[in-house]
């Protein structure tokens, strides 16, 4: 307690209550009262107002802790009878656990679902179930919870398999399901069923109480005091920034505060924004009404009495207390039920759950969670009561639809998206359709909202008010409601359910008639559309209807009788639909080729026309089911297929496609694109379906029934071309020679889009029940022609299938027959390829094809046949027969009227003079007449003797014409076209048709004599025709190798003879090429068997060799001198963690920060890169950006003179005698002689521009170009550049030279002269006085107070500096001493130094097996003993005993192998010494070629043993320095060596275990809510709430979101994150530039799923994370961004710093 009342005081009269209060005496007397529901209203009215509500800001935990105490101990006191804890854990133990796991979802926890065992989709699993079931052995697909759905596991309807999992498969003891109230005492269940009617009546009470100033009856309290809450409530139409913004001016709060009032009111979906009297909370509101009432509906605020607002929180509380106490036992849970779905006082519809649906929409978000919450607990977890439930849900429907529709919140928040949980259970499904009526009533509510009609009565969305839009958009969720209902098709019928059924269908064929020609279009002629009209409402509304008029037509195939009956009805629909679209029509007569028929006049390009016909495709999913169901043969008496009139069901299917044909040609120009968008739906993968596939069916079930001629004839006549053929002229072609070019433009167009119209009435049988083909027949065709495209990934091919209702499209079980799967690299996607075998296949006119699809296959198969050596012909694939139905469309390809076009056509290509024709025309007819002759040679080749074959094209098309025109045949027609010139092109498929004709006359004469001679003959004969056509391919091949062979030859004769003319040029070239080559790879120093060695005074002296290079600005080449223009590269300097062993330590305080040495825990480095290209120094100044200028002074610094040097400097020299014994002591070290600067004017600009700029990133300050430590930070920029490039060839397995690119090679080189020249920038004492510094940290000197510790230095950033600092000393030597020789001196020193760092950092020995040593190794191991032995006597007990050498000597040599390869990159890019050929490879043996190189000994401790009585003191200075004690007893930051390579985290192999690891993480700032974007950091691990309002923290002035934040914090501005919800990975690098990379996890067809929104399962791809990690080594994530912002404008616009 006494922590509550530090919280808040609790007034001392209820503390004086408290402590005479008993739970026990409280219960006892309940027990006794008869009016249980007085009593304890009455307890409530006297102490809920004393717990909760007593000031302005709430206290949660106090108010928890009275409530449990005062409330609702006794209650559970009287339902047990006894102590709780004894009587609930009774309870509990006696509970049979429920088979139902009932997890309830939380936001973005990962759910997943079977797709072969699930019954529908919304069937999902928890984690914990998923990995105990047989699914995660299937396909399955995970996705992301939006929260407040359940898991399905042991829902036996849910699953057609696999129901349980381990955790809740049933016992078999207790398969008889007895009733959970038995274990129970009838006394107890008394007790239970008085105390849930009581809290839960009081629960609904309160929740549904809409007064603000009073209390129900029995719950006034006693004393009222004048205390207000002023409530603000959510709405989903104001935006937070409207709401804080409102707050700040409403209640003058700081914005911190009002962002966070505006959190909790989205959240729980109202919030207190002010407490205080009646008066002072009224203020408030009327400002905030005000304020938001302008743009739209004001926020609603309430002033609420604080006892209103106390026993509704309370009331809150109670119910979540009812849904903990029924969690004890299934009794409970029963019994809550039935107090619940009692009826009430009012009758029908006034149980208490019935009081709290219908009252859902006035409740607020929060209110409205809980009691969901406690229903999906309760109701839907019993079986019993979950049916009872279905049915109060079911009657109150339509209110419950109708609220939702006038309410704002998401359905997310409403009762009705509880529907999902009861209308997928297929038994509550069919039994709420029979007893209830549901699908009528979900379709008429539907109906309902939908007011706007024409004067037709149907739809009409034109001139939507926004907020009859919004309704629009609500009333799709029943829609939904419908699809879940219908979902799971029945097994079998029962008579109540077909008449229930056939009456939702009647209503939902009311609903198609108000579809049935909505939107139509007229052809705007003249001037183009003003307004363009509305028309996506009319497809948002298609494509939602599409799964449900699928579905409606899978529930018809399970029942003969319910197709017969729908058939009838949808029939009946449709006639009634045309006797309204009369329009006055006259009747007129065709005819054509001796054939006449009569239909109506209509031009669609005059007349009005629609693509919206639902009832007529629907009937044509009915007709196709008859044939499939063989209901057509078997029960013809019951069909009206007499009265059906073909002409009349073709109409407006065909007026449709004629549109379409239309809008191609380019005659509805002036509709403007709302047009183009619906054709362009028409035939989109997720309307076609129930669209353009319809119609073309609609038209095949007419042509079936008609005259092949009578049916041609009309879509001539609808194509408007009916003109161009019947003319008895029409192979003349009309004379148009005056005829507008548009227009026959547009005829031919046309002529194109009717033959292919004719091409796929005849041709598409892929549907079953319109040929004799298998259902998985459809869906690899439609594999087959997306892959005669190009090879693509699955996600692709998916997209390009239709999906059903289960979101499936069947693709996995036949993808294999005609794919093979191709794994991808590191990057791309794996992609389908298609199989050859399958090639055959392909028809150039797929139906589904769009034009451009249509011409790349093309292209892509005449390639594969080219490369094949095959000919170019693509004829038409060989097509499975018809089912009886349908078998009369065959006739069309062989009847007058279709003869007399194709002939036209032939004849147009003959005589090519007028451009009347088009290839595609022509094409489109040569495959037409190759469909004919497959299909007279099929029905040739199946038949058998008796069964004489009634097609016979190849007779018709070898008949010339009638008398009077006497035309040529089609055959002859086309045999004059073989050889014609200008149709080289089709030359191929000519010739493949005069062979199949060739082919069927020997095989109609081999069916008329039964002699089997002739078969072979006719192969024979077909062979020799393939034969010659080898033989000329051949013959052209040869001729084409010849003539390139003499090209050849010519050109090589040429050559010699310019060669011989140009003699002296081309040997000088030769020559500079092979001294190039020698250069670059530069094994031949001065004298050929010296070894190579990069520092000291044996240091090899590279070839002097002139240096031209080009700049890449201007083009101009210049040499590279010190005297000469600047040239620079340009470099990328940034902040770097990637080698941090200590991401702890707090950043420093830049202005008094000295950076002269580096830690060895490389907290942060400076890393230069740079992209390799080289400049002069005034064009990058011209071309650099502004601002940067004004920082910059041009004008070089002058070097002072030094002075009062001499007194420090002279130490200096002393000591450096003593260690170098050989070097004379120095005879003239003139201190005030100031050394000319060698370098150009340019050059010395430049020297303190990037200097400049290293120090102002190194250490985030404004430039200053005096500050002295300008050059420390250029040499420690060198030192870590140099690590980071030695980490990353270690980590790639590269060799230490030759393997860096030319960009790394020269940036290297760049930053070491630049290194060494840049001393002569700053001012001379300066760098000598840093010299100093740097050497007292080796060899004491009193002078130099604060000299760090040797652990804390990093000995590579020493040695660069150090070496680097020389020069500002050495100028002023003139004593000859060489600084080879001080430089080696300084290296062997520091070398030194390393070693007995590494040893004094070197762990405890591993016990391992010893090696034998060699005789060399022995005196390595000794040495390395002697000089740990001497290291424990001077630094004691804190170094651990080591008795093996072997042990120590590992240590050295491991530890001290990173420096030394370092200090080799170095010094070779320092001096330019070539490295030995041994180190551009891997090979054994680098230790002792790297020490060579070095000028070290291989042995090192020869360096320590060598000069022991020189180096003692120095050691014994070292180890008595009072931070090594400190440190090496853990009191700062002991680094051991060789440090390890820093990598990025490791990530789990299955991404859901992430998705988890998220769900479970909540927001820091705002107490347990969980976060909206979990954003996962890869380089430290941490998990972050990024892009909310709630964690962003202040940075430098400015509010930043929580991975911008944390970048500053654990990678210097740069970083790696991945957002977990989105699977997609974030590269943020400053507060301002990021990009998003693909993820490193991959599904098993090679992709990636940003977004998550496919729902396969991934795995880590490691490569690709490599890649990442990669990137990140190299810093090269800050270029990445640069190169994704070049290539994707839209990534600068996003603000970077929110998220």
């Amino acid at each position: 307690m006494a922590a509550a009342e530090s919280d808040r005081e609790v007034p001392s009269a209820l503390c004086t209550e408290f402590l005479n209060f008993s739970v026990k005496d409280t219960a006892s007397k309940w027990l006794q009262v008869t009016d249980l529901y007085k009593e304890v209203y009455h307890h409530l009215a006297r102490y809920v107002p004393k717990i909760y509500c007593l000031g302005p800001n709430l206290n949660p935990q106090s108010e928890d802790l009275l409530a449990q105490m005062l409330l609702q101990a006794p209650l559970e006191w009287y339902l047990c009878g006894e102590d709780p804890s004894t009587g609930l854990a009774k309870l509990e133990q006696n509970n049979q656990p429920s088979q139902l796991c009932g997890h309830v979802f939380k936001v973005g926890e990962p759910t997943y679902s079977c797709r072969e065992c699930a019954a529908d989709p919304t069937c999902v699993l928890c984690m914990q179930c998923f990995l105990g079931s047989v699914h995660k052995e299937h396909r399955y697909r995970m996705t992301t919870s939006g929260g407040g759905g359940f898991c399905d596991c042991g829902d036996t309807e849910a699953w057609k398999k696999g129901p349980y999992c381990q955790k809740h498969e049933p016992n078999i003891s207790d398969s008889c399901q007895e009733d959970p109230l038995a274990h129970l005492s009838t006394d107890m269940i008394a007790r239970c069923y008085n105390v849930f009617s009581v809290v839960l009546k009081y629960a609904v009470d309160m929740l549904t109480w809409d007064k603000e100033d009073e209390l129900p009856p029995g719950l006034e309290p006693p004393d009222r005091s004048d205390t207000y809450y002023c409530m603000l409530f959510n709405d989903e139409v104001h935006t937070y920034e409207q709401v804080i913004y409102t707050l700040q001016k409403a209640v003058n709060c700081t914005q911190k505060e009002a962002v966070s009032f505006a959190t909790t009111v989205d959240r729980d979906g109202r919030k207190s924004v002010r407490f205080g009297d009646f008066a002072f909370c009224e203020l408030a509101k009327s400002v905030i009404v005000r304020n938001t009432s302008r743009q739209s509906k004001p926020l609603r605020v309430q002033v609420m009495h604080s006892s209103v607002v106390a026993h509704q929180c309370f009331a809150l509380k109670a119910l979540h207390w009812l849904g903990h106490v029924i969690g004890y036992s299934d009794a409970l849970r029963r019994i809550l039920c039935q107090v619940g779905l009692e009826r009430g006082p009012e009758g029908e519809n006034s149980s208490l759950v019935d009081t709290l649906m219908l009252c859902d929409s006035k409740m607020w978000k929060g209110a409205r969670n809980v009691y969901h919450q406690l229903f999906m607990s309760s109701l839907l977890m019993d079986l019993k009561y979950k049916k009872l439930f279905a049915i109060q849900f079911a009657k109150n429907y339509e209110r419950l639809q109708s609220d939702y529709v006038k309410d704002d919140h998401d359905r997310e928040f409403s009762v009705t998206d509880l529907s999902v949980q009861m209308f997928t259970v297929p038994s509550l499904a069919r039994m709420l359709i029979t007893e209830e009526n549901l699908m009528t009533t979900i379709i008429r509510t539907f109906v309902d909202h939908l007011r706007h009609r024409d004067l037709q009565g149907r739809f009409q969305f034109e001139r939507y008010t926004a907020q009859q839009a919004f309704k629009f958009r609500r009333v799709q969720s029943l829609i939904g409601d419908l699809k879940y209902v219908l979902i799971s098709r029945p097994t079998e019928w029962s008579d109540q359910l077909r008449e229930k059924f056939l009456e939702g269908l009647d209503t939902f064929l009311e609903l198609l008639k108000c579809m049935q020609g909505m939107d139509p279009v007229v052809r705007q002629v003249g001037q183009h559309i003003e307004m363009e009209p509305e028309w996506e409402a009319a497809f948002t509304l298609q494509m939602k209807l599409t799964h449900i008029i699928s579905m409606i037509q899978e529930w018809c195939a399970t029942d003969e009788r319910v197709l017969i009956e729908a058939y009838k009805k949808c029939l009946t629909a449709l006639t009634h639909c045309h006797s309204g679209f009369a329009d006055g029509e006259q009747p007129i007569t065709l005819s054509m080729c001796g054939h006449s028929v009569d239909t109506i006049r209509y031009c669609v390009s005059q007349e009005k026309v629609s693509i919206h016909l639902p009832v007529s495709r629907l009937l044509a999913g009915l007709h196709v089911l008859l044939s499939k169901m063989e209901v057509a043969y078997r029960f013809p008496e019951q069909l009206p297929l007499s009265e059906l009139s073909p002409p009349m069901l073709i109409e407006h299917p065909l007026r449709c496609l004629v549109l379409c044909a239309q809008v191609h040609a380019g005659m509805w120009r002036r509709n403007g694109f709302s047009l183009v968008n619906q054709i362009y739906y028409y035939h989109n993968v997720k309307c076609r379906v129930e669209m353009f596939d319809k119609d073309l069916i609609m038209l095949q079930a007419g042509a079936s029934m008609m005259d092949p001629n009578h049916f041609l004839m009309i879509v001539l006549s609808r194509f408007e071309l009916y003109h161009i053929f019947s003319s008895a002229e029409c192979r003349k072609r009309y004379n148009r020679e005056n005829a507008n070019k548009d227009v026959v433009q547009q005829n031919n167009t046309l002529t194109e889009e009717m033959l292919h119209l004719i091409m796929m009435v005849v041709g598409e049988r892929f549907e079953s029940g319109i040929g004799q083909v298998e259902g998985c027949d459809e869906i690899k065709r439609e594999i087959l022609h997306q892959l005669c495209i190009r090879p693509m990934a699955h996600s692709e091919l998916v997209k390009a299938l239709p999906e059903n209702e289960n979101k499936e499209t069947g693709m996995e079980r036949v993808i294999d027959c005609v794919a093979s799967f191709k794994k991808p690299g590191v990057t791309g996607r794996g992609l389908y390829e298609l199989r050859p075998e399958c090639a055959k296949q392909f028809n150039l006119y797929f139906h589904h094809y769009s034009r451009a699809d249509q011409s790349k296959a093309e292209e892509a198969q005449r390639k594969l046949k080219r490369q094949n050596g095959e000919d170019t012909a693509l004829p038409p694939p060989v097509l499975p027969p018809f089912c009886p139905l349908f078998a009369s469309l065959v006739n069309i390809l062989q009847c007058d009227v279709l003869l007399g076009m194709l002939g036209a056509v032939l004849q147009w290509a003959v005589e090519p003079s007028a451009g009347h024709w088009s290839e595609s025309m022509l094409q489109r007819v040569l495959h037409l007449i190759g469909m004919a002759l497959l299909e007279e040679q099929q029905q040739l080749e199946n038949s058998s003797e008796d069964n004489d074959v009634y097609f016979n094209f190849t007779l018709k098309m070898s008949r010339p014409g009638e008398a009077p025109s006497n035309t040529a045949s089609v055959l002859a027609l086309l045999e004059n076209l073989q050889n014609a010139p200008h149709l080289e092109v089709h030359e191929d498929m000519i010739r493949w048709l005069l062979k199949t004709v060739a082919g069927i006359k020997t095989l109609r004469e081999r069916s008329a004599s039964t002699s089997t001679v002739t078969a072979s003959g006719s192969r024979g004969q077909e062979e020799t025709a393939c034969d010659k056509d080898k033989a000329e391919r051949k013959r052209k091949a040869e001729m084409a190798r010849l003539r390139r062979e003499k090209v050849m030859a010519q050109m090589s004769e040429m050559q010699r003879h310019f060669i011989n003319e140009n003699k002296e040029l081309f040997q000088q070239s030769l020559e500079e090429l092979d001294a190039s080559t020698s250069t670059s790879l530069d094994h031949s120093p001065a004298s050929p068997d010296a070894a190579l060695a990069c520092v000291g005074p044996r240091r090899s002296r590279p070839r002097e060799k002139r240096q031209v290079v080009t700049c890449i600005l201007c083009q101009e080449e210049q040499e590279i001198r010190a005297d000469g223009k600047a040239m620079v590269l340009a470099a990328f300097v940034q902040r770097s963690t990637v080698m941090s062993k200590n991401r702890t330590r707090p950043p420093h305080d830049p202005k008094r920060y000295d950076p002269l040495f580096m830690h060895p825990d490389l907290s942060f480095g400076t890393h230069t890169g740079s992209c390799g290209h080289i400049m002069h120094s005034h064009c990058w100044q011209s071309c650099e950006q502004p601002g940067l200028g004004q920082w910059l002074k041009t004008s070089g610094q002058q070097i002072k003179a030094m002075h009062s040097a001499h007194r420090k400097l002279q130490p200096v020299s002393t000591v450096e005698e003593t260690v170098e014994e050989e070097c004379p002591a120095p005879e003239v070290f003139t201190v005030d002689y100031i050394p000319t600067n060698p370098y150009s004017s340019t050059i010395k600009e430049m020297l303190t521009t990037f200097g400049s700029a290293t120090y102002k990133v190194g250490l985030k300050v404004h430039p200053n170009e005096q500050d002295p430590r300008i050059p420390i930070m250029c040499w420690s920029s060198c030192a870590y550049t140099i690590q980071s490039i030695e980490r990353l060839l270690v980590d790639e397995k590269k060799p230490l030279f030759g393997s860096l690119p030319c960009r790394q090679d020269d940036c290297l080189s760049s930053l070491a002269r630049f290194g060494s020249a840049c001393w002569t920038a700053a001012c001379q004492p300066t760098v000598q006085g840093h010299f100093i510094r740097l050497l007292a940290a080796l060899i004491p000197d009193p002078q130099v107070e604060a000299s760090p510790c040797i652990l804390d230095v990093d000995m590579l950033h020493l040695l660069v500096s150090v070496v680097l600092s020389y020069g500002s000393v050495h100028s002023q030597d003139s004593s000859g001493l060489s600084v080879d020789a001080v430089q080696l001196h300084l290296f062997h020193l520091i070398t030194v130094a390393h070693m007995v760092q590494i040893l004094l950092t070197s762990g405890p020995e591993e016990v391992t097996m010893e090696q034998e040593s060699g005789e060399a190794e022995r005196g390595e191991e000794e040495g390395a003993c002697r000089l740990y032995n001497t290291l424990r006597t001077l630094v004691g007990s804190s170094l651990p005993e080591v008795g093996s050498g072997w042990h120590l000597w590992r240590c050295v040599k491991t530890g001290i192998l990173p420096y030394l390869r370092g200090a080799a990159l170095f010094f070779h890019h320092l001096h330019g010494v070539p490295a030995p050929p041994e180190l551009h490879a891997l090979c054994p043996g680098q230790w002792e070629v790297l020490c060579g190189y070095l000028s070290l000994p291989s042995n090192l401790l020869q360096l320590f043993h060598g000069q022991q009585e020189l180096l003692e003191p120095l050691l014994h200075g070292w180890c008595t320095h009072p931070g090594i004690q400190q440190t090496l007893q853990g009191g700062g930051v002991l680094v051991s060596f060789p440090r390890e390579s820093n990598s990025l985290i490791d990530l789990p192999d299955d991404y859901s275990a992430l998705i988890n690891q998220a769900s479970s993480f909540t927001c820091p700032k705002s107490g347990g809510d969980k976060s909206r974007a979990p954003t996962l950091c890869l380089v430290c691990g941490s998990m972050l709430c990024s892009q909310s309002y709630c964690c962003q923290t202040e940075l430098e002035g400015e509010d930043v979101g929580a991975c911008t934040a944390h970048t500053f914090a654990c990678g210097a501005g740069v970083g790696i994150f991945l957002r977990v919800r989105e699977s997609q990975v974030l590269f943020l690098a400053g507060k301002t530039k990021g990009c998003f990379y693909a993820p490193p996890y991959l599904d098993d067809y090679g992709e990636t799923d940003q977004g998550l929104r496919r729902g396969n399962p991934l795995h880590l791809c490691h490569e690709r994370y490599r890649k990442i990690q990669k990137l990140w080594r190299q810093h090269s994530i800050t270029e990445e961004i640069g190169h994704a912002q070049e290539a994707n404008q839209t990534l600068v616009g996003i603000d970077w710093q929110h998220l």
